[in-house]
């Protein structure tokens, strides 16, 4: 819907107005395109038309609907423009008394001029850890979401607070910065946010002053930055200052003041501490007095002296330190009275006698001559000369007050350094949280340099403030994925361009200062000409000292004198060098840094033929606008980098009167804070935003049937929109939200409206009707009803005479008469004829009734047996397939044992076998070589023969010697080569057998530890199985004391029956059939042993069977006879039950010590296994010798056979000898005889050669014989070694075998024995049933027979209610009774409070013996175990419960049995023989007492823990009433959060159900109904107090339909309360506040009456609450009402007189006293038993 479409008829604008910048009007008549006037009709009834062009309409801004008015976030309003904003905060501010609102980002901060409740530290703990859109704005609410910022994102924070003086900036950075050290406390010794906390009395003291605009107005600027450790808790701070008014210490303005620190320095003249200070009064010093006015109205100067002096001391800066402060301090204001007179043309002169000077010189240690001297002279340095000049009085003050300022700025630094000084801490800083107090925009009838660097500052931080919020508005939209446009806003730049750009007004003002003739009327007009073109500098018209600049927020008129030398901030060097020759340390040391910075480097120093040249002042440069240039881009750069959180405080008037509210000042302030500004950015796009839920629950009335029906309610909601609003640019869908032009939301809610006036009217109509239709009818009838009447008159009287009178009243009587009669007779028939049916049906019913009961009670009796029988058999049967499962699940894991220890046998076995077959290919080996052996030994043999047939044929010994030899030759490469071969596979063989002796023996040690893991598991087995039997002996021994304490019940019984014989003896009549009775008890008696003797034969027997089958191949069966009984006499008594089963324990145990035989024969084996092992690795190390022997033998034999090949070479050389011969014989035939001499000299060398070379080889073949003897032996020990092995390898096998064979035979004896153990526990039971039944006989025996014989009765065993225990299991007792005690597993057996009774008895037997040290011992003992037990499980909330209701309950029986009156008036005559005797223990309950109410208040406080978050949700938040609320538009704040993510919805049942659980918690702990009730009360308490302060803080709770949700969830917990009977717990009285509360928002609010109930009804709450809450009801509809103002005043009025707590916030952590009345205890302590599941087994009962 377009805008223009919304001026219609009842719609209201703004239109501006001269005394209220804006009025609202009401619209007298549509508006349409092309109409020149919009008439209006004002508040006061006036008309007005307004002039509207037609060609381009400027229509007056629309005025929001009432129902958004009042909103805590601007963001929220439908319409966002400067009128909407100026009445929203009027009425929030003036109406509401609210001072805190959102807009966006931003916290509008109005001052109220007056305190309000809404700072404690109930506030404080209200806002920490709550969303920023949960709670009303506060500035908690923005210090929170800083805090939890940083902690999340790990990223630093800022609070940027501005506004003008007197807009309480201070005030709210002290609140922000108190949050923070509340919320993160250090923990620290050092106390680091005590510290930060006081810095700020110090730099109020000496950075504050009063005003005309505020008492107490921050005169310079601050960035507090508060340092966090990794745990977020304030570890620092650090401080930096910016632009102090200097100038304020020597001038103040018409009832204005000089800094704080002066005036209480005056205020303490007369203190001791003080009086070397020479003090005066405030208005005999001239810098105190100039203002007139030295005081200000409510504040005490002195008490604030005290405070400062503290808050230095709490700093830790020294007594030395504070008094050379004030000594400065003091000295300056002496120094302002130093008189300066005229003495003549331009000359000045001081009085050396003017005691001010003498005391300025004495405090500050300096020279009074060259002080006398130099303020009334100034040095000129000249080319040539120095040159000395007096100086006028006008520039000698000038001078002394510069002097002035220029001190008090050092020491205001230096005050600044110590405090940071101070407040650093040891430890790395993690993340920080600034806090900028800076003044904000300023404009008065005269600005100067002050005002100039101060709006330069805020155009920076507008700058910055614009950027931020465009980015913020840009990341919503990106989120939302709605399409981002660019939006149109202010940007400054420009201005900032025109103040520090290049040639800008500080860069001129710069160059002007350097100008030793500079004035501001020269620098003035170089504005002129530089800057005349910017259309933001403007030249006023009537002014030639001043300039106008156009500040973002208006423009500014400066007047330029004393820019200069403000700027310059000039001291003549004379008095700098007179302060730094000072012999005061203090202030000495404020003026080093004034000197000039020595050069460093290696530059060669050349001095100068004169004098240089010493600048007049040398802070020329660096003025005061660049420092603060350059501090304020630090700033900037800080605060950059962090995320900023924006508060801006506004001024609501300038007379200081608590909540009046000018709007001329106030908007005036919203154009120069930016709050306007980011309206606009607002309202450029889409400024109204509703999440899909609120939208489908404020306008579900506007949808049709069939769009509800959808179960997709965003789609729901853009059908609708689509409907309502044709125009689709009007709105756009986000991912979780719907996104508003302006306007929209004031239309949709127009529509609403008008259809709930139409649904109103459509009501209003039929109930009208109805009403009138029923007034008709009930008329219509009173007129049938007279006409009736009147017409029955009169025919009466036309028809009336005496004869008819007379015959109409004897018909009357005759009728009478016969109706009587009639009615008589039928009565009479009726009455016989009813009494007769009544009979009959009693009689039948009686009948029926009593065949029905008889019916009932046989089948009782049936059901009874029938379901004992079925018991016993479903306990048998359970008790057998659970002992079936365990054994069948033993016998599996039994299996997988065997079945993995035969796997790893097989492994063994394999291995064995591989081992054993290389062993055979060794040998085979060996063989191979001995047939080579063989070979070569008969190749020796021929070559002898061979040799021997040479010898014998000479003749032919050439022809045979050369084939002989080729033979040879050939033979012996043969050998040579099938030597090689078989030495090289010898050397392999060797070398492979080696490796497998190596990797048999890894296997075997594997082996051998595998087989010693397998006997360690098997020995754990038979571990387990001795256990488990040990359990089933431990399980029948408490059978056996259970039949015990069943025997000693009998006795007692037997007691009771002997007093009925001796009473029934009396009855002398009965005798003789009690008589008769007893023989035939007599004789059942006989039958009934008889019966027990066959019985107990028969378990004898059984006994015996199972006692052998047990014992079976293990004892002999002399030791069996000897375990079972023989008297079969005597086995029908108990004992001998008894003692059978001490059998079965002596069997189990033979069968234990038989397994622990087998265990022990096992590990024999185990280690005879090892022996072997070890003889197996002895054999492998001498087979690895004797390896090594053959490879040496193998050695020489290859030596040898070279040497034989090196030998053998000699052949060829005979044979060349042989060829020569031959040769010879050819030629020389002729000379044979000549030759033959010489041939057979040559024949018998040759032979002689040979001969020679035959021997040699010949003992060379023996040598070889014997090596082949040698390897023989070697052979044959490899054989033997082999042979070993494998009797090893048989002997594991065998091993092996057995131990399968013990396995199964194991296997097969665990199940034989859990087949005899099911056996055995039925015939347990069946004895169990027949002892009962011989038990129940002997019972009926004994007592007949008493009864016959009338002995004396016997006495049974009378306890004492005692228990003994010994001084060494003293810490077993505490142990096991109070440190191990799991409320669980015993409360549910056990009589509640069991622990105490228990500990009663042991303190009663301490006192019985009258042993003071085991008393006081036990007693110390218990306290400290409990004390353990709390401290160890302080959050388990059964543990506390449990030992609340003990400590209680052994309180009140150390008071009960205690001995004194006030305490034994309930007790039993035998609790009066119980009492203590000896030790009075009054110290040690009063100890007990006060641990009770430690426990709880531990209690309590983790219940609260528990239930707290489900207080303000189910409470207030979770509608119980469905349908009667609607939500309203919520603001960026509630955008910004994540509310609507997934998390735990709590409701009124949660809270009812913590409660229950609470509720059962305790009665199942027996705790006492009074703690239970003060603990329910507590708990009422919290729910009421914390619902209570969150609706206080929650302006969005406080309507009339949350009150009917209170008031019903309310009525919830009160019917929770009948149910648990607890009405008479007083808790409804805690939530009466909380339901007066709810009344008060439901009950009408505009009369004179309706403020009186008011006051006379709401008794709880106190007037602050009450006013708050009327303050802060919101109408959810039109159609209701607004608190006017003036009713507010009427009922504090009311309540003016009216006495109590002025505080706006219940104490939700108070706790009520608690008591522990007096309750005694019934219990007997005589026949309390203890359970054996304590294991309290050396308690002995007394």
């Amino acid at each position: 819907m377009a805008l223009l479409e919304l001026y219609t008829e009842y719609n209201r604008v703004w239109i501006p107005d001269a005394e209220n910048v804006w009025k609202s009007a009401e619209i007298k008549k549509d508006f349409h395109p092309g109409d020149n006037v919009l008439e209006l009709l004002l508040e006061d009834g006036t008309e007005l038309l307004h002039p509207v062009d037609p060609s381009s309409p400027q229509l007056p801004p629309l005025r929001n609907p009432d129902i958004l008015v009042g909103e805590n976030d601007l963001t929220a309003l439908s319409y966002l423009h400067e009128p909407a904003v100026l009445h929203n905060l009027k009425v929030r501010f003036v109406e509401s008394r609210i001072i805190y609102t959102y807009c966006g980002i931003i916290l509008v901060a109005v001052n109220p001029y007056k305190q309000l409740p809404i700072y404690g530290d109930a506030i404080i703990h209200a806002y920490s850890g709550q969303n920023m859109g949960d709670m009303d704005p506060h500035i908690f609410a923005v210090a929170e979401e800083a805090y939890k910022q940083m902690a999340r994102n790990h990223k630093n924070q800022s609070i940027i607070v501005s506004g003008e003086s007197g807009a309480g900036k201070t005030v709210s950075a002290r609140f922000a910065m108190r949050y923070f050290a509340v919320v993160s406390k250090s923990g620290s010794k050092t106390r680091v946010e005590d510290k930060v906390l006081a810095s700020n009395p110090i730099t109020e003291a000496i950075g504050n002053a009063k005003t005309t605009r505020n008492d107490n107005s921050s005169r310079f600027g601050k960035y507090t930055e508060i340092g966090f450790d990794r745990r977020y808790r304030i570890i620092g701070a650090n401080m930096r200052t910016y632009l102090l008014e200097k100038s304020r210490v020597v001038f103040q303005a018409d009832n204005e003041r000089n800094y704080h620190i002066f005036y209480q320095m005056c205020s303490c003249a007369h203190l001791p501490e003080f009086k070397n200070l020479r003090l005066l009064s405030a208005d005999k010093f001239q810098y105190t007095s100039i203002g007139g006015n030295i005081s200000i109205e409510g504040v005490d100067d002195r008490k604030d002296m005290e405070e400062t002096r503290q808050t230095f001391s709490l700093l830790g800066l020294k007594e030395d330190f504070q008094s050379d402060v004030f000594k400065v301090l003091a000295a300056i204001l002496h120094l302002g009275n130093v008189e300066i007179r005229n003495s003549g043309d331009e000359k000045s002169l001081v009085s050396p006698s003017d005691p001010h000077l003498a005391v300025f010189c004495e405090l500050l240690d300096v020279s009074a001559e060259g002080l006398v001297r130099w303020l009334c002279h100034r040095r000129i340095v000249l080319v040539a000369e120095t040159v000395v000049k007096p100086l006028p009085r006008k520039r000698a003050v000038n001078a002394r007050d510069a002097l002035a300022k220029q001190i008090y700025a050092h020491l205001f630094d230096c005050i600044i350094n110590s405090i940071n000084m101070a407040l650093k801490v040891p430890g790395k800083q993690h993340a920080f949280i600034g806090v900028l107090d800076i003044y904000g925009f300023e404009t008065f009838e005269i600005n100067s340099f002050e005002q100039f660097c101060i709006n330069y500052a805020n155009e920076k931080l507008q700058q910055q403030f614009n950027l931020h919020v465009f980015k913020l508005e840009q990341e919503e939209y990106m989120k939302e994925d709605i399409p981002w446009t660019l939006i149109d806003f202010y940007d400054n730049q420009p201005v900032i361009d025109l103040i520090e750009a290049k040639m800008g007004i500080l860069d001129l003002l710069d160059e002007e200062c350097l100008f030793p003739q500079g004035t501001d009327q020269s620098w003035l007009q170089k504005l002129y000409n530089y800057l005349h073109t910017s259309p933001l500098f403007e030249k006023p018209r009537l002014s030639n000292e001043a300039f106008v600049i156009q500040h973002f927020a208006d423009k500014v008129v400066y007047q330029c004198r004393g820019f200069l030398e403000k700027n310059r901030d000039a001291l003549y060097e004379e008095l700098v060098d007179i302060m730094r020759d000072s012999k005061f340390p203090f202030l000495a040391n404020f003026f080093q840094d004034e000197e000039q910075p020595t050069v460093t480097g290696k530059a060669v120093k050349v001095k100068p033929a004169r004098p240089g040249v010493k600048p007049a002042n040398k802070q020329l440069r660096t003025s005061v606008g660049d420092k603060f240039r350059s501090s304020l881009s630090l700033l900037m750069e800080t605060l950059n980098a962090t995320t900023p959180h924006y508060v801006r405080c506004i001024k609501p008037n300038d007379e200081k009167l608590p909540f009046e509210y000018d709007s001329r000042r106030v908007v005036q302030q919203l154009r120069a804070c930016g709050v306007l500004e980011t309206i606009h950015i607002s309202a450029q796009s889409y400024p109204s935003r509703w999440t899909y839920i609120e939208f489908y629950s404020r306008y579900s009335v506007l949808m049709t049937h069939q769009e509800t029906g959808v179960s997709d309610k965003k789609q729901t909601c853009k059908n609708v929109l689509q409907r309502l609003i044709q125009d689709s640019n009007q709105y756009k869908f986000g991912r979780t939200k719907i996104f508003f032009r302006a306007g929209q939301v004031a239309y949709l809610e127009k529509l609403r409206l008008d259809r709930l006036r139409g649904a109103c009217i459509t009501i209003q109509k039929h109930v009208r009707g109805w009403s009138q239709r029923r007034k008709y009818l009930q008329m219509r009838e009173a007129a049938i009803i007279l006409q009736q009447y009147i017409r029955g008159k009169r025919s009466i009287r036309k028809a009336v005479s005496p004869a008819m009178l007379k015959q109409g009243w004897a018909a009357v009587v005759i009728q009478r008469r016969w109706k009587g009669y009639r009615m008589r007779q039928i009565y009479q028939l009726v009455r016989l004829a009813s009494v007769t049916i009544q009979a009959f049906t009693r009689g039948w019913m009686a009948r029926k009734q009593y065949k029905k009961m008889q019916e009932e009670h046989k089948a009782l009796v049936l059901q009874k047996y029938a379901r004992a029988w079925l018991a016993r058999r479903r306990f048998q049967t359970m008790r057998r397939l659970v002992l079936n499962v365990q054994l069948s699940y033993r016998v599996q894991q039994l299996r997988k044992k065997i079945d993995e220890q035969n796997k790893e046998n097989r492994g063994l076995m394999e291995r064995l076998t591989s081992l054993a077959n290389s062993h055979s290919q060794t040998v085979d080996r060996l063989h191979s070589l001995e047939t080579q052996l063989e070979k070569s030994t008969n190749q020796n043999a021929s070559l002898e023969a061979r040799e021997k047939k040479v010898k014998e044929d000479t003749s032919l010994a050439l022809a045979q010697l050369q084939t002989q030899i080729d033979a040879l030759t050939l033979d012996k490469q043969k050998m040579e080569e099938t030597y090689e071969a078989s030495s090289k596979k010898a050397k392999e063989s060797f070398d492979q057998i080696k490796r497998n002796l190596l990797e048999d023996k890894e296997n075997e040690a594997r082996l051998r530890k595998i087989a010693e893991n397998s006997i360690e598991i098997q020995r754990q087995d038979h571990d387990k199985e001795v256990e488990a039997l040990k359990e089933e002996i431990k399980r029948l021994k408490e059978e056996r004391v259970g039949l015990q304490r069943k025997m000693e019940e009998g006795s007692q019984v037997n007691a009771d029956l002997q007093e009925q014989v001796i009473q029934l003896s009396k009855h002398v009549k009965i005798i003789p059939e009690l008589r008769k009775e007893v023989s035939n008890l007599q004789t059942q008696k006989n039958n009934l042993d008889r019966k027990i003797k066959e019985q107990s034969e028969q378990a004898r027997a059984k006994m015996a069977d199972f006692t052998r089958q047990l014992l079976d191949d293990v004892v002999e069966e002399e030791v069996l006879s000897g375990l079972t009984p023989n008297d079969s006499e005597k086995i029908y008594e108990i004992e001998d039950v008894l003692t059978a089963l001490d059998g079965l324990q002596k069997a189990s145990r033979i069968l234990e010590n038989h397994q622990k035989e087998q265990k022990e024969s096992f590990e024999t084996q185990v280690e005879g296994m090892k022996l072997k092992v070890e003889h197996l690795q002895n054999e492998n190390s001498k087979l690895q010798n004797l390896f090594q022997e053959k490879s040496n033998i193998n050695e020489n034999i290859r030596q040898e056979v070279s040497r034989l090949s090196s030998e053998n070479s000699v052949i060829p050389e005979l044979k060349l000898q042989v060829s020569e011969l031959q040769r010879q014989k050819q030629e020389l035939e002729v000379h044979v005889e000549e030759k033959a001499t010489e041939l057979a000299e040559k024949t018998e060398e040759i032979t002689n050669v040979l001969q020679k070379k035959i021997q040699e080889e010949n003992s060379q073949r023996r040598h070889f014989e014997e090596r082949a003897e040698e390897l023989e032996e070697v052979k044959e020990q490899l054989q033997a070694r082999i042979e070993e092995l494998e009797e090893d390898n048989n002997h594991l096998k065998k091993v092996q075998m057995m131990e399968n064979e013990a396995k199964i035979r194991l296997r097969h004896e665990a199940s034989r024995l859990t087949a005899e153990n099911i056996d055995f526990e039925e015939q347990l039971d069946k004895k169990d049933r027949l002892i009962k039944k011989l038990q129940s006989q002997i019972k009926s025996l004994e007592t007949s027979q008493r009864a016959k014989q009338t002995p004396l009765p016997n006495i049974p065993k009378d306890y004492l209610g005692m228990l003994e225990y010994k001084r060494d299991d003293e810490s077993k007792l505490i142990q096991n009774i109070i440190l191990d005690l799991k409320p669980k597993g015993v409360v549910v057996n056990m009589i509640p409070g069991l622990p105490s009774y228990i500990l009663l008895m042991c303190i009663r037997h301490a006192d019985y013996l009258n042993d003071e040290t085991k008393l006081k011992s036990l007693m110390n003992a218990t306290i400290s175990a409990i004390k353990k037990v709390i401290m160890t499980h302080h959050k388990d909330l059964e543990l506390l419960s449990f030992w609340l209701s003990n400590t209680y309950l052994l309180l009140n029986c150390l008071k009960q049995y205690s001995g004194e009156e006030e305490f034994m008036k309930q007790n039993t005559p035998r609790q009066m023989k119980n009492c203590l005797q000896n030790f009075d223990l009054s110290e040690h309950r009063q100890i007990i007492s006060d641990l009770a109410i430690h426990i709880y208040h531990q209690f309590i406080s983790v219940m609260e823990k528990a239930l707290s978050p489900a207080i303000v949700p189910g409470m207030l938040e979770h509608e119980s009433l469905q349908g009667i609320s609607s939500m309203k538009p919520t603001g960026f704040r509630k955008r910004s959060n994540s509310i609507y993510e997934d998390s735990e919805t709590y409701t009124i049942s949660s809270i009812l159900q913590q409660l229950s659980i609470f509720h059962s918690i305790m009665m199942q702990h027996g705790m006492e109904p009074d703690l239970i009730q003060q603990a329910i009360k507590q708990m009422f308490y919290l729910v009421g107090a914390t619902t209570l302060n969150n609706m206080m803080l929650r302006k969005d709770m406080c309507s009339c339909r949350k009150g009917m949700q209170i008031r019903c969830n309310i009525s919830y917990l009160e019917e929770w309360l009948k149910e648990k009977e607890l009405q008479n717990s007083n808790s409804m009285d805690t939530l009466r506040p909380l339901s007066q509360a709810a009344w008060l928002l439901q009950v009408n609010k505009s009369t004179e009456d309706d403020a009186k109930e008011i006051t006379e009804k709401c008794t709880e709450l106190n007037p602050v609450q009450i006013v708050k809450i009327l303050n802060s009801y919101t109408p959810i509809d039109d159609f209701e009402k607004r608190v006017s103002s003036s009713f507010v005043r009427k009922v504090q009025s009311l309540l003016h007189d009216r006495e109590g707590s002025t505080q706006l916030m219940l104490d939700a952590d108070y706790r009520f006293q608690v008591t522990f009345p007096f309750r005694s205890s019934s219990q007997a302590l005589e026949l309390l038993q203890v359970p054996n599941s304590l294991h309290l087994g050396f308690l002995t009962r007394i």
